[in-house]
C-alpha cells in the first residue's frame, strides 16, 4: 500500500489506524493513580477550576470517568470514557442546558471538540490553527460552558473507551464485536443506552439537552435523535451538525461531482489561484456566483454525459476552469469531472505544493510532482501533531486521570457496517415529531472532505416538504472541517452555537404542538 493510500484510510475524519488491545475488566476504581493497562470500569476523577468566557469569570467542576455499557442481561461489555464540565453555583439545572458531544470517525475521540472547540480549554496552536511549541492548553475565552454544560463521550475504542471481557476472561469475537458497536445503527442504540444512564445518574432529565457531533458524529447525532426519542422517551432541543456526513441522503452521480466546485472555487480563492477580476472579489460575494453556475447548469451538463454537444461541453469546462483555477484541458480531459485527491495535487502543482483535505489552507510536499494524488494529508498531520501531546497532558496534569491505558486518538472499529443509513431520515422524523427540535449546520469553506456545498444540499434535501425549513439553519467559516482551530472561527462558531441554543430554548408558556 502507497503512502497516499495509508493516509487517505487515516484521514477518513479523524479515521483509525491505531490498534487496540483487549482490556480485562476490574472492579470499579476512583483512585488518582490508576495505574496499568486495564481501565476502571466504573469511575470518576473530580477537579475545580475557573475560566473566563467573554469577559465573565466563574468556577467549574470537571469529571473524568468511565461508565459501562450493559447488554441485555445486565453484564458490562465496554465501558467509555467522558469528561463533563459543569458550571458551578447554577441553582436550577432543569433550566441549564447540557450539550453531548461526539466526533467522528468512526474512531476518532471526543478530544478534538473537547480542546478545540466548545470545552473551557484550547489547544495552544498559532491564530491559523498551525502546532506551536510548547504543547498543551489555554483558556479557551469563547467556551460555550457559560450557558450549557458539556459531556465529550468517547465511543468504544476511542479515548480510553474500551470493550471488557467476559467473566471468564474472554473477549467477544470480531464479528460480535461489530455487532455490539461498530455499524451505523449498533453505534446509535447502545449510544443512546448509554446517554440515559449518563442523564440519570447526573439528575439531568428536566434540562434543555443538545446533540453536537463532528464529522461521523453527525451521523451519530442525527440517529440519536430519533433513537432518544422513540427507544429512550428523551427529546431533545437542538442537533448541531459540524462539518456534516451525508447522513445517507443520497448525492451520487452529478450531483455528487458537480457539489465539489463552490469547494474548488473556495480552495483557489484563498491560494491566488483564480483570476485577478476574481480574487479581487472576497469569497462571500464570489461563492454565491458559483452556487448558482453549479445548480443551473453544471449539473445539468453533467447530467448529459457523453452526448453533450460539444460547444456545450466546451463552453461548460471554460467556466469550471475558470472558478476551480485548473486549466480547460484538466477539465475537458477529466469529462468535466475533476475528483477532489487530483484537485489537491493539481492546482499548486506548479508551484511544487499540495493541498490539504480536510482543511485545504494546508500545504504540504511530495516526492514527485507528478502524480494523480498527494502523498500525505498536511492538515492531519499538523493536527496530530497538535493535539495528540496536549490530550494526554490535559488529563493527566490539570484533570488528574492517571493510567497507563493509552488514549486512542484514532482507534480500531474496523469493518464499519454502513448499511442502512438513514440517519438523515430519522432526523427528519425526529423533528416531524418534536416541535421544539431545531437543527444547525456548521462548514467550512476549504473543507475538501465533506465540503460546504454538500452540507447545504443535505440540508435542503432533508425536509422536502419545507414545513420545517425555519428550523433549519446553516453557518460557514473560512477554515476547513475544524472551523475552530482558526481564532477568528473559533469566536464565531461558538457564538453561533450560543445564539442557537438560546434561542431553540422555548419560553415557559410555549408548549410543543403545531
Amino acid at each position: 500500500m502507497n503512502t497516499a493510500s495509508r493516509t487517505g484510510i487515516l484521514a477518513a475524519l479523524l479515521f483509525c489506524s491505531v490498534s487496540s488491545a483487549a482490556i480485562a475488566e476490574e472492579p470499579a476504581v476512583s483512585k488518582k493513580t490508576d495505574y496499568g493497562r486495564n481501565i476502571a470500569v466504573d469511575s470518576t476523577v473530580v477537579t475545580n477550576h475557573k475560566t473566563k468566557v467573554n469577559g465573565n469569570s466563574f468556577s467549574y467542576t470537571a469529571t473524568v470517568g468511565t461508565q459501562p455499557v450493559w447488554n441485555k442481561k445486565g453484564e458490562a461489555v465496554a465501558t467509555l470514557s467522558y469528561t463533563y464540565y459543569q458550571r458551578d453555583n447554577i441553582k436550577n439545572t432543569a433550566k441549564r442546558p447540557l450539550l453531548i458531544s461526539f466526533n467522528g470517525g468512526p474512531g476518532s475521540a471526543s478530544v478534538w471538540m473537547d480542546i478545540g472547540y466548545t470545552g473551557p480549554r484550547a489547544i495552544n496552536v498559532d491564530d491559523e490553527g498551525y502546532p506551536l511549541q510548547p504543547y498543551g492548553v489555554k483558556t479557551n475565552p469563547y467556551s460555550i460552558l457559560d450557558i450549557a454544560d458539556i459531556v465529550y463521550v468517547n465511543p468504544v475504542n476511542t479515548g480510553y473507551s474500551r470493550v471488557l471481557a467476559n467473566k471468564g476472561g474472554e473477549m467477544p469475537s470480531k464479528d460480535e464485536q461489530q455487532e455490539m458497536f461498530f455499524g451505523v445503527n449498533a453505534d446509535i442504540k447502545y449510544l443512546a443506552e448509554w446517554v440515559n444512564t449518563f442523564v440519570s445518574r447526573n439528575e439531568r432529565w428536566r434540562s434543555p439537552k443538545y446533540l453536537i457531533g463532528e464529522s461521523y458524529g453527525t451521523t451519530r447525532v442525527a440517529g440519536l435523535a430519533l433513537e432518544l426519542q422513540n427507544r429512550q422517551w428523551m427529546y431533545v432541543n437542538g442537533v448541531i451538525l459540524v462539518s456534516p456526513t451525508d447522513m445517507g441522503i443520497e448525492r451520487k452521480g452529478p450531483v455528487k461531482s458537480a457539489n465539489r466546485l463552490p469547494y474548488f472555487a473556495a480552495a483557489a480563492w484563498f491560494h491566488k489561484a483564480l483570476s485577478p477580476e476574481l480574487q479581487q472579489a472576497d469569497l462571500a460575494e464570489f461563492l454565491p456566483e458559483v452556487e448558482a453556475f453549479t445548480i443551473n447548469e453544471y449539473i445539468p451538463a453533467l447530467a448529459m454525459g457523453g452526448f453533450i454537444a460539444p460547444d456545450h461541453k466546451q463552453k461548460i469546462a471554460e467556466k469550471v476552469a475558470l472558478y476551480s483555477g485548473l486549466s480547460v484541458d484538466v477539465i475537458l480531459k477529466s469529462n468535466l469531472d475533476v475528483s477532489t485527491r487530483y484537485f489537491w495535487k493539481e492546482l499548486l502543482r506548479e508551484r511544487g505544493q499540495t493541498i490539504g483535505r480536510l482543511d485545504s489552507r494546508y500545504i504540504g510536499i511530495d516526492k514527485q510532482d507528478v502524480g494523480d494524488s498527494p502523498d500525505f494529508n498536511a492538515e492531519l498531520m499538523s493536527w496530530l501533531h497538535s493535539f495528540t501531546p496536549a490530550i494526554n497532558a490535559y488529563m493527566r496534569e490539570e484533570l488528574n486521570y492517571k493510567t497507563d491505558v493509552k488514549y486512542y486518538m484514532l482507534g480500531d472499529v474496523h469493518p464499519w457496517d454502513r448499511t442502512e443509513n438513514k440517519t438523515g431520515e430519522n432526523l427528519r422524523q425526529a423533528m416531524a415529531q418534536n416541535p421544539y427540535l431545531n437543527v444547525l449546520f456548521q462548514a467550512g469553506y476549504y473543507d475538501g472532505a465533506t465540503n460546504y456545498f454538500d452540507a447545504k444540499y443535505s440540508m435542503w434535501q432533508l425536509d422536502p416538504s419545507s414545513k420545517m425549513k425555519q428550523r433549519l439553519s446553516f453557518k460557514g467559516y473560512r477554515s476547513g472541517h475544524m472551523m475552530y482551530l482558526r481564532a477568528e472561527d473559533l469566536k464565531q462558531s461558538n457564538q453561533d452555537l450560543r445564539e442557537f441554543i438560546k434561542n431553540s430554548l422555548p419560553k415557559g408558556d410555549v408548549a410543543a404542538k403545531y
